[in-house]
């Protein structure tokens, strides 16, 4: 019988070959959720066990896993969910898998609730509810919107809420976030990771992204029969927080890495909603890799907001 060892060295090198995005954690957590550990357990068995035989029903139960990820399914479908900052989530083909770089925009958000005991915030397109859940965990006196136009989404949402304790603290919707639903000057702070791509951005992206995540939630709709940008939904959203967000209010955006330059002229130039002047800070804020990643846009106090 082969150990656990050198089966999980095979696998490894089979993912490799087969140009497995990732192959090494890949072939870590499948062959763990197999044995039924954590990745951590299963490293530490082949460094202080490496001659322990792998038991066949996990040899099976991994085959199945394997079979699933080389074609090219997310290693976080196949498990169902996925860490966002230090907590596990629920995750499926109805909601994105929450990305590192997304974490940002609760860093920042957590600066600037700092000293603020109670708000309201809302989460545009919540999705997994990864941003809304883990806002309203930190910030406990705070209260929460999550909108979704996905029912199956918000029901992902709704669970992870309920199992992660945020559930009390949370108001579903299932709602078009492009519309004008909530109040004039209703929010202290609006979150959002919306759809960004542009159709051609979209078309290069890796196989297991474009055949497994939701399209919706990646490529915004286009608009007069054109191909979509990209910036659709992060204009409208700008445009939507000017009038909801109150004097002082803070908006947080994820957007695309080459995409802040032209956001930025846009925001800048649409007198109809205050221009630039509508807010007395207006930033683009870079991701660890140094890369543009959120529009930091701040209401100026003197803003007309009906």
């Amino acid at each position: 019988m082969e150990s656990v060892s050198v089966f999980l060295r095979r696998q490894r090198q089979l993912f490799t070959a087969e140009g497995v995005e990732s192959p090494a954690l890949s072939a870590d957590l499948l062959l763990a959720e197999a044995l039924r550990i954590s990745r951590e357990e299963l490293l530490r068995l082949t460094l202080l066990e490496p001659d322990k035989t792998l038991p066949e029903e996990a040899r099976q139960a991994f085959a199945a896993l394997r079979e699933r990820r080389l074609k090219g399914e997310p290693v976080a479908y196949i498990l169902g969910r996925k860490e966002f900052y230090g907590r596990e989530f629920i995750v499926n083909t109805s909601t994105l898998i929450p990305r590192p770089e997304t974490e940002l925009v609760i860093d920042e958000a957590l600066r600037f609730c700092q000293g603020k005991e109670r708000g309201v915030f809302a989460d545009f397109g919540t999705g997994s509810g990864c941003l809304a859940v883990t806002l309203a965990l930190e910030k406990p006196g705070w209260e929460g919107f999550a909108l979704d136009i996905s029912e199956a989404a918000l029901a992902t949402a709704r669970l992870n809420a309920h199992n992660l304790g945020a559930e009390g603290r949370l108001s579903f919707a299932l709602a078009d976030f492009t519309l004008p639903l909530l109040p004039a000057a209703s929010l202290d702070l609006l979150l959002s990771n919306p759809p960004y791509l542009s159709e051609d951005e979209y078309e290069k992206l890796d196989q297991g992204v474009r055949e497994f995540e939701p399209r919706t939630a990646l490529v915004p709709p286009p608009a007069d029969g054109c191909k979509a940008s990209g910036l659709e939904h992060l204009c409208r959203i700008v445009a939507i927080a000017a009038r909801v967000l109150k004097p002082g209010g803070l908006l947080l955006m994820e957007i695309g890495s080459r995409q802040g330059p032209a956001l930025l002229e846009q925001i800048r130039g649409d007198r109809k909603n205050g221009g630039e002047n509508a807010w007395s800070e207006l930033l683009l804020k870079r991701d660890l890799a140094g890369l543009d990643r959120l529009v930091y846009a701040k209401l100026a106090k003197l803003a007309k907001t009906g």
